[in-house]
Formats: C-alpha cells, structure tokens, sequence
C-alpha cells in the first residue's frame, strides 16, 4: 500500500508551499496575460506561516479568504507556470499570488462574495480539487481553469483539508468525509449570494466530497438549490462504483445531465483502485454506458493527450479539452440550447491523439 501511495505522486504538481513570498517584481501591466480574484471556503486551518495562508491540518469550521493571483503573458493552456523554490516572483514568468485577504465571519465574506457575483454577471463557478493538494496548488489549479476556459463568472475554490502529500491518501479520505457538511454550507452561501446560476468542477478525491454533498442537499428536498445549479462536471472521479450509483440514486436523475470525464489510463486512479481492494474507481470504469439511466454524460478521455503522467488532470491541462469546457460553462442556461458543445466536448474524447 505505501509504494501504490508513492506511486500516486502524479495526482497533481505540488509548488513550493509558500502561497505568498512577500517581494513581488514589479513589472508592466502589458506582461500579464490575466489577474483572477479567487474566493476561498476552507475547512483547513490557518496557518502558521501567513505565506503559506491555511496549512494541512483540519478546522472545524469554516474559513475565508480571497486571493488574488496572476497569469504571466508567457502562459501557455493546459500548464502552471510555477516558480521553483528561491526564485523570485517574477509575474512574468509565473503564476504569482500577489495578495490574500482574510475575511473573519461568513457574513463578511458573503457580503464581498456577492458584490463580485453582480458584477460578473451573477455566475459563479465552484472548484473542488483532489487528494494530494496543499492549498497553494488548489489555487493555482483554480485560476489556471478560470484563466483557460474563459470564465466570466466569479471562481470559487472549496479547499478542504488535504495532506498534500502522497502518503496521506487515508487522512484525505478522512478530511474528505469531514468536509462534507461544510461542502453543503459552501453551496447554500452560493445560492445565496445573488448567483444565478453555480457550476460544479470537482476532480479525484474532490468528487466524492462533492457527490456526498449534492446527496445531502437531495435528502433535504434541495437538490438543485432552487433551480441555480448549473453544470456539474466530475473529473477523473476517485469514487467508488457503487457507492456513487448509490450516490445517483438517492440524488435522482438529475435534471441537468452530470458530466462524467474519465480515461482508461488514469494510472492514478488504478492505484487508487489497487489500494481500495481491486475495486474499479469510477474514473476509469470500463463499463460506464450504463451510467446513462443515472443521467450521467460520459465523456471518455483516453485517446487525449495529458500534460501529467499520471493522465489524472486531462480536463484541465488538455488545451483543447479546458477551452471546450469553458464553453460548456459559458452555454445558455438551457441544455438543449448548447448541445453543440456539448458534442465537441465528446467527439474530443473519443477522437484526439
């Protein structure tokens, strides 16, 4: 089991740890291709270190922060240009957090949440990242889907309390399941906040903690948060089979049909497998058609290229496949309207080498 979690190292590429480094260079506005406020509900503790923001450990409630990050000219779609460990910030050369400010009620930053909302359109798009993420890498992940897919709306990451290392795949599935309250609190501010309508992209561990949240929100007879929920995209999902049938069935089939981005060669997620008793993990299930009846899009990435080894992050480091989902999560409101999107998105899928 410790060398398949060795092995597991390819879920994501960890930067440095430290989210804020103080000196920033300064350079011209002309060298930055994008500036992206992302507005953070976390159930990770602050840290000690105030660069690093929230750290691994566990809080019991909910905490709030935005951060403001760069996106250099030099960007290239599909990739995280990180700085390495002693370089300079240089924002033209790398994703550069340039401020994080902390907000110390929900109410505080409900009420900033919702200004950003209006201003962009009353849209707002919810990112739950996966196992072995420090919180620095979820938020470079968040803003380089935001950045790449072209969305307009408000970018929300939901960081839950993620070891970020690759020998803590039990206490993420631990921190994943304590989080799920708090994932259902999130999604409630949202619909709150003004947003028309809220759209969903979870990846690995993060769909699970996303499913049991939506389920919870079934039980209470608010599925679809009066009608606001968008898109639900689950990517390279580290779930059970079973369990997320199970999941699908006490949620009911969906009115908008979920997307499901899987790849028959997430080695990621045949580990995870491994580690979960030889059990398929929904990500790379083989015999996915029959998701259909649960209301599920099946959208198959194997024939596309990855940026990772692992093949765990097609959906967002893909060029072409986050431009497509930018466009699906940009669509009109209803889903006969884009299914011309919709269609790229699967021809992508089965067609790109």
């Amino acid at each position: 089991m410790a060398i398949a979690a060795l092995l597991l190292s390819g879920c994501i590429n960890q930067p440095s740890g430290e989210l804020l480094t103080g000196a920033v260079v300064n350079v011209p506005v002309s060298e930055i291709a994008g500036n992206h406020a992302i507005f953070i509900a976390s159930t990770r503790e602050h840290a000690s270190d105030e660069k690093q923001v929230f750290d691994r450990g566990r809080s019991a409630t909910l905490n709030f922060a935005r951060v403001n990050v760069t996106v250099p000219k030099v960007h290239q779609t599909g990739q995280i240009e990180l700085r390495k460990s002693r370089k300079d910030a240089d924002p033209t050369k790398y994703f550069t957090a340039t401020d994080a400010v902390g907000y110390q009620t929900q109410p505080e930053f409900s009420k900033a949440l919702s200004a950003d909302i209006a201003a962009r359109g009353g849209r707002a798009m919810l990112f739950v990242h996966g196992y072995n993420t420090s919180f620095d890498a979820g938020v470079y992940r968040a803003t380089q889907i935001a950045h790449d897919s072209g969305y307009t709306g408000t970018p929300v990451l939901f960081s839950w309390a993620s070891g970020g290392s690759t020998t803590d795949y039990v206490y993420d599935k631990e921190s994943a399941a304590a989080a799920r309250d708090q994932l259902e609190v999130t999604l409630r501010m949202l619909a709150q906040s003004g947003a028309r309508r809220i759209d969903i992209v979870a990846h690995s561990m993060g769909t699970w903690v996303t499913m049991e949240a939506l389920r919870q929100l079934a039980l209470t007879g608010d599925r679809d948060l009066g009608g606001k929920l968008g898109d639900v995209v689950l990517a390279s999902p580290d779930i059970d089979v079973d369990v997320f049938k199970a999941q699908m069935r006490r949620y009911g089939k969906p009115t908008k049909p979920f997307f499901l981005m899987m790849s028959g060669d997430d080695r990621a997620l045949k580990l995870s497998g491994i580690i979960a008793g030889s059990k398929p993990r929904l990500g790379d299930y083989k015999n996915a058609a029959d998701l259909a009846e649960y209301g599920v899009i099946v959208v198959d990435l194997s024939n596309a290229k990855s940026g990772d080894a692992f093949n765990h992050t097609k959906f967002a480091d893909n060029p072409e496949m986050v431009k497509l989902l930018g466009q699906r999560l940009r669509a009109d409101d209803g889903f006969a309207s884009d299914r011309d999107v919709t269609d790229r998105i699967k021809m992508l899928g089965g067609g790109l080498m």
